[in-house]
């Protein structure tokens, strides 16, 4: 399918807005935790995370997302919200300390974390749940301005395991459809669009062979008029497919890379604005390329 020109936004934050469209925004991952799946708890100390947030910002991400809770199915750790906290502010002050204007997101479903983290100068919050795990969340940001991520999930992460598989062809339009749901959900509750960003939530209640068909339809959603930012990087689907190159075992963490930045270049060239990703600095690389191939195909498209 030939490559659609670009659309351009003006992604309102807290307290300042972000240019969506002309280039692809990188948001990298810090997750102030001792159990998340994807980077083994390096980032579990306050310091810790600060430095790899400086650090992502210096190789040139336009957001580092800071998450204190693992959404790991199986046997992950449960958090409240006072613990999100303790472990957020030191960070967000950290940061905010050395980048007073550095774009900070905040990976939580909890309206009380969400509303002290963003007094502490996060402009954005990252919604795992699409509003639908705390009603209290959709005021919040609707009082306070921030930028909104809306992610689709099935279910909870307890659920995963035992969800029923969607039936082949039946991927995008259950995320379009609910995602359109949750969107209005936060529009009817003031939130306006100018702050939402709609992402389709690869890994989250989606089987294994279900994630490629979101990834390769990613223009469907484009229907529902909003930004896209995607998220795939070192997930289990990418670690799956990999198993016969690894003697039929999930390819291990610090193996996905060159998966996640294929993955990463295919939601770009399929309609991406932004991308969540773990590797910085080679996600930057990448997107300039699928960057240049978008920017020609316009201008064909244009001819």
């Amino acid at each position: 399918m030939p490559f659609l020109p670009r659309a351009q936004f003006a992604w309102k934050l807290r307290s300042q807005s972000l240019g969506l469209g002309a280039r692809t925004r990188v948001v990298g991952v810090v997750n102030v935790t001792s159990d998340s799946f994807s980077d083994g708890g390096r980032f579990a100390s306050p310091s810790a995370a600060i430095e790899g947030a400086l650090e992502m910002f210096d190789q040139g991400a336009a957001i580092v997302d800071l998450g204190a809770e693992s959404t790991r199915p199986g046997t992950r750790e449960p958090v409240s919200a006072a613990q999100e906290i303790e472990r957020l502010l030191p960070v967000i002050e950290g940061v905010r300390s050395h980048r007073p204007q550095a774009i900070l997101s905040i990976d939580t479903y909890k309206a009380a974390t969400a509303a002290v983290s963003l007094e502490a100068g996060a402009e954005i919050v990252n919604d795992v749940s699409g509003l639908r795990w705390d009603a209290g969340m959709a005021e919040v940001c609707a009082a306070s301005g921030c930028g909104l991520v809306l992610m689709h999930t099935r279910g909870r992460p307890e659920e995963w395991r035992t969800l029923p598989r969607l039936a082949q062809g039946e991927e995008m339009a259950l995320v379009q459809r609910e995602l359109g749901q949750q969107l209005r959900v936060a529009l009817g509750a003031g939130v306006s669009r100018e702050h939402i960003v709609l992402d389709p939530g690869l890994g989250f209640g989606k089987a294994f062979e279900s994630n490629y068909p979101l990834l390769a339809e990613l223009e469907g959603l484009r229907a529902l008029g909003q930004p896209l930012l995607v998220g795939a990087s070192r997930k289990s689907f990418l670690a799956r497919t990999l198993a016969p190159l690894f003697g039929g075992a999930d390819a291990p963490i610090d193996a996905r890379g060159n998966a996640s930045l294929a993955a990463a270049t295919a939601a770009i060239l399929a309609g991406a604005e932004l991308v969540r990703a773990h590797d910085v600095r080679p996600t930057i690389e990448a997107a300039a390329i699928a960057d240049a191939i978008l920017a020609a195909a316009e201008q064909a498209f244009l001819r």
